[in-house]
């Protein structure tokens, strides 16, 4: 016997396994609400202005809310966290997944506007709070585009000779500049892009030469600003950092400031999306303290707890590992009975679970085990006794023959040569079913005509079989097999109906199979030898021999067959008024 048998072993593992889980729960639960509050309140720090800044770059690109849902849920993912926006007037537009500790409003409404953006929240220095990609109105066309590259390179190239690296930039409405302080220029490089005055192409240039597209803009925006400003002219001009300005009012009046500001509001608003609220907050965010730990009498609380579930874990270990280790024994007592040759050795178990299912299995492995051993006796004895008797009768007249007793003339070879065909057919149905056994048995299936196969079986049995089939009935068979099986079945009833008798072979339609019945009018078998009747070497009269009933194979090689073509054989019997054999095969599949 081990040292340590299964009951210590189990006890020892599941007391290990309870204290260590009892312990690693209530660790892992203060380290992991630590971690976790932490980690929360550094992503409202670090994720909202993230999420703010992308909220207000999808509204000054878009018209509308209508496909920001993957957006936002693109945002939502990227930064672990939930975002809710609820356009004013609209539908709430939320990221998913959401869970119950995932709620909005743990975090303050901001409002999503990219014409008053709160640079101190985006972390930008937005002039008026307008986003600059916000630039429709004043979007160049191709040509102008074109030519206003031309006279930056111009200039790029000017102040590159004077030993400078500017770099070309570009500005949402597809302005191109120069990244270069206005002041650091040479003045013969400036002039290249003088027209009319104002400079063209600095990011710092207090106005710029507009093109066709932009001055209609202006235009546009003067006529809504002349009804706000009064008493001052009003001459606007595109920065070179896209802005607009008032050239006529130096002194930049503030009255006046936010007449403009209104205006270019107005003018933007059709081309961004409308005002929205914003609520982000991190995923299982549910608010508490920054720092978890536990009391006294919380540790008190948790001992008593993990004591408890140790007793009870032991308990349960106890009886659990009493009632396996019964069953396990009488397992390996049969088990070492049939090892040492005892067939009738069976395990017995009083248990209802798992353990009852691996008993029965064994008692069914060595009932199986015992009725194969039965079998094959049996079978070796049966082959051994077919095989005897033509065996016999060729070696006795081998030696009358050799003794001069017998003379070998035409009558004795050919009595012979039946003998040596009657050990090459029995032969030949036990390699049969040797391949039917092994799963090797070939078939060659084709769609044929079932009524003129059966005629055909027939006339080849010597047409004594009468043939009832319906045109046009077809199934998809091995026609060689088929006709062997069929073939069977005639012979096995010519063998049993006497010469007035009759005999029907007849195949119909049934359902979604093809049925073929072959019917005797001979003795009939009695219902006790039914479920005999298709085993190996199997008589209904045990003093018939194999001249007159037969090897005893063919009934069986004919269920071999008929499963390989994935059907069934049956036999109904009455005694003294025949027996039917009928088969199931699945029908032709209709091409259309």
């Amino acid at each position: 016997m081990p040292r340590y048998g299964l009951r210590t072993r189990l006890l020892a593992g599941t007391i290990l396994v309870a204290a260590s889980a009892v312990a690693a729960t209530a660790w892992l639960s203060v380290q992991r609400a630590t971690t976790s509050i932490a980690q929360h309140e550094n992503v409202v720090q670090d994720a909202y202005p993230l999420v703010y800044e992308s909220m207000v770059d999808y509204a000054a690109t878009h018209t509308d809310w209508s496909g920001a849902g993957p957006f936002v849920d693109g945002i939502a993912q990227e930064l672990a966290v939930r975002v809710v926006v609820t356009p004013v007037g609209g539908t709430p537009i939320e990221s998913s997944p959401a869970s119950a500790g995932d709620r909005p409003g743990a975090e303050p409404s901001v409002a999503i506007d990219p014409l008053t953006v709160d640079n101190a929240l985006a972390g930008t220095q937005f002039p008026d709070g307008i986003d600059p990609k916000v630039a429709s109105p004043f979007q160049l066309t191709p040509q102008e585009h074109s030519d206003l590259e031309v006279l930056v390179e111009k200039e790029s190239d000017c102040l590159k000779g004077h030993g400078l690296d500017p770099t070309i930039a570009e500005l949402a409405d597809g302005r191109p500049y120069l990244r270069l302080p206005r002041s650091s220029a040479p003045q013969s490089c400036r002039s290249v892009l003088t027209e009319g005055g104002g400079y063209v192409g600095f990011e710092d240039s207090p106005w710029v030469t507009p093109t066709g597209t932009e001055q209609a803009a202006l235009n546009q925006l003067a006529v809504s600003v002349k009804g706000c400003v009064q008493g001052v002219a009003v001459k606007l001009a595109l920065t070179g950092a896209g802005d607009v300005t008032n050239l006529a009012d130096p002194a930049d009046n503030p009255r006046d400031r936010a007449c403009l500001l209104n205006a270019r509001r107005l003018q933007l608003r059709p081309y961004v999306a409308p005002a929205a609220f914003m609520e982000a907050v991190p995923l299982g965010h549910a608010g508490g303290q920054a720092a978890v730990g536990l009391s006294s009498a919380d540790t008190t609380r948790i001992a008593g707890v993990a004591t408890l579930v140790v007793l009870l874990t032991v308990g349960v270990a106890m009886l659990l590992a009493n009632r396996v280790i019964r069953p396990v024994r009488a397992l390996t007592e049969a088990t070492r009975r049939m090892r040492a040759g005892d067939g009738t050795a069976r395990a017995t178990t009083g248990s209802r679970w798992e353990i009852a299912e691996l008993t029965a299995a064994f008692n069914e492995m060595a009932e199986h085990v015992a009725r194969t051993d039965r079998q094959r006796t049996e079978m070796v004895n049966d082959i051994s006794h077919e095989l005897r008797t033509p065996l016999s009768t060729i070696k006795g007249w081998l030696i009358a023959a050799n003794d001069g007793v017998a003379d070998l003339d035409a009558e004795l070879v050919s009595s012979l040569l039946e003998e040596t065909q009657l050990l090459q057919h029995l032969v030949d149905d036990l390699r049969d079913l040797a391949l039917a056994d092994a799963g090797q048995l070939r078939l060659e299936p084709v769609e044929l005509d079932l009524g003129e196969l059966l005629r055909h079986i027939a006339a080849a049995g010597g047409g004594r079989a009468e043939v009832a089939a319906p045109p046009e009935l077809r199934v998809v068979a091995d026609p060689m097999r088929l006709r062997q099986a069929v073939g069977n079945l005639i012979a096995n009833a010519e063998r049993h109906t006497p010469p007035e008798g009759r005999i029907t072979l007849r195949a119909y339609q049934s359902g979604s199979g093809v049925l073929v019945e072959v019917a005797d009018t001979g003795p009939g078998i009695a219902e006790a030898d039914l479920p005999s009747v298709f085993d190996r070497f199997w008589r209904a009269d045990k003093s018939r021999n194999r001249r007159t009933g037969g090897s005893g194979l063919g009934l069986a090689i004919v269920r071999q067959l008929v499963e390989a073509h994935g059907g069934e054989v049956s036999v109904s019997s009455t005694l003294g008024a025949g027996t039917t054999f009928t088969i199931r095969l699945p029908a032709a599949k209709d091409p259309a």
